[in-house]
């Protein structure tokens, strides 16, 4: 079977050359040049949609492809589309670009000026690496063949508001509508998934910490499949572990659980860590968890502005989500998003830990009942959020309008 690669080239001299060469080597059948990274992500995606096997085996980036540099290019395909081997070409040959490279997710480097012999060689290695990646894919039988899964972070504005359980309720309602959903808890000293869900488990997200290379097969092993049919992928019972975890690792973790499943979930708890970070950064959606009150508000806001100090996330791109809002309270929604400069989510969760407390005393906050007004707010968010419908019969209850208090807040906030 001929070995379909695709060059991504800019320079009309350098698409020319390299199109020369790759059409000499045996069993080799180069497609059409594409000439900037949009260009190369869109074809991507439109073959994934079809199918993995519509993708080409190889993808050739030439050093001055642009608008996005090469490296970061590389590492956007390697995580969302992880049957394809990717090769460099480029002019520095040094082991300075040979290991960022490498770190970005390519499958090989290559000089300039080209060389048929080494051409063919890392061309034959990388396609020998696709293909069997492509055999594993073809034997899971959860295997989510999609440009790439959605990213939904949970952060806490401070310990205590409640991220644990609206990032398990999300995940339990993207699950239920049919969509294929992993749960990572990335929350890696105090994460609480793991009790919340009655789950004993030996395998945590540390196991694949030091794995550069995360096939389907190893990632099936360090996933707990729950009896709800959530994916698993738990924090460290021994929190001093979590350190393992940096954030290059938790790029490739969680780009690996994102080309498997529909829907990811990351419980990043309320401690800014490298990980959790990372994970952030990489969200199509992030969530701040806070409670309408004075402290919390105020943990909300210095979260949202360290998130944009430290170019993690800009306020805009952040959702802030009200949990125990009562409508007497003097901190309403609107308020918050004033203070924060975030958006808003559109549902607010109501407060009544009464009906919670049964279920999370017994770590079985999945048996919640439907009845729940609280179970109905975050599985109307997830709705609300494109992760799954919203319950029927639910009201709206939890679209709050109010702003009383306005001013005793401004008084206090910093």
């Amino acid at each position: 079977m001929p070995t379909r690669i695709l060059p991504a080239v800019s320079d009309a001299d350098a698409v020319r050359s390299l199109t020369t060469l790759l059409s000499q080597l045996p069993d080799a059948e180069p497609l059409v040049p594409v000439t900037d990274s949009t260009q190369l992500i869109d074809t991507l995606a439109r073959l994934a949609a079809e199918s993995v096997d519509e993708l080409p085996e190889v993808v050739v980036v030439h050093e001055r492809i642009g608008p996005v540099p090469a490296l970061e290019l590389i590492r956007e395909v390697a995580l969302r589309f992880p049957a394809v081997g990717v090769i460099l070409v480029t002019t520095d040959v040094s082991s300075g670009l040979f290991s960022a490279a490498m770190d970005s997710g390519a499958r090989g480097l290559v000089g300039l000026p080209l060389n048929y012999e080494e051409l063919a060689s890392r061309v034959h290695a990388v396609a020998q690496w696709s293909n069997g990646v492509r055999r594993h894919l073809g034997h899971g039988a959860d295997v989510f063949s999609g440009v790439g899964g959605t990213v939904v972070t949970v952060s806490g504005a401070k310990g205590g508001v409640g991220a644990t359980l609206t990032a398990i309720q999300l995940a339990l309602a993207a699950q239920a509508s049919g969509r294929a959903t992993a749960l990572i808890d990335m929350d890696l000293q105090a994460g609480d998934v793991a009790s919340f869900l009655d789950v004993q488990f030996r395998r945590s997200v540390v196991d694949l910490a030091a794995i550069t290379d995360i096939s389907p097969r190893v990632l099936a092993d360090a996933v707990f499949r729950h009896d709800t049919g959530l994916a698993l992928l738990l924090a460290p019972g021994d929190g001093e572990r979590g350190e393992e975890v940096t954030d290059r690792a938790a790029r490739q973790i969680v780009g690996a659980v994102r080309s498997r499943y529909e829907v990811v979930v990351v419980d990043c708890g309320a401690q800014l860590s490298g990980a959790s970070a990372a994970a952030v950064e990489m969200a199509d959606t992030a969530l701040l968890v806070t409670t309408p009150d004075v402290v919390a508000v105020r943990a909300a806001k210095r979260t949202v502005r360290m998130w944009d100090r430290l170019q993690i996330r800009k306020a805009e791109e952040t959702t802030v989500v009200v949990n125990r809002h009562t409508r007497g309270t003097e901190i309403q929604p609107p308020l918050v998003q004033r203070i924060t400069g975030t958006a808003l989510a559109g549902t607010a969760v109501p407060a009544n830990f009464r009906e919670l407390q049964s279920a999370v005393d017994a770590g079985r906050i999945h048996e919640l009942d439907s009845r729940s007004t609280v179970k109905q707010a975050l599985w109307r968010l997830a709705g609300e959020l494109g992760l799954a419908r919203a319950p029927e019969g639910s009201h709206r209850g939890g679209r709050m309008r109010g702003d009383r208090g306005s001013v005793s807040l401004r008084r206090k906030k910093e």
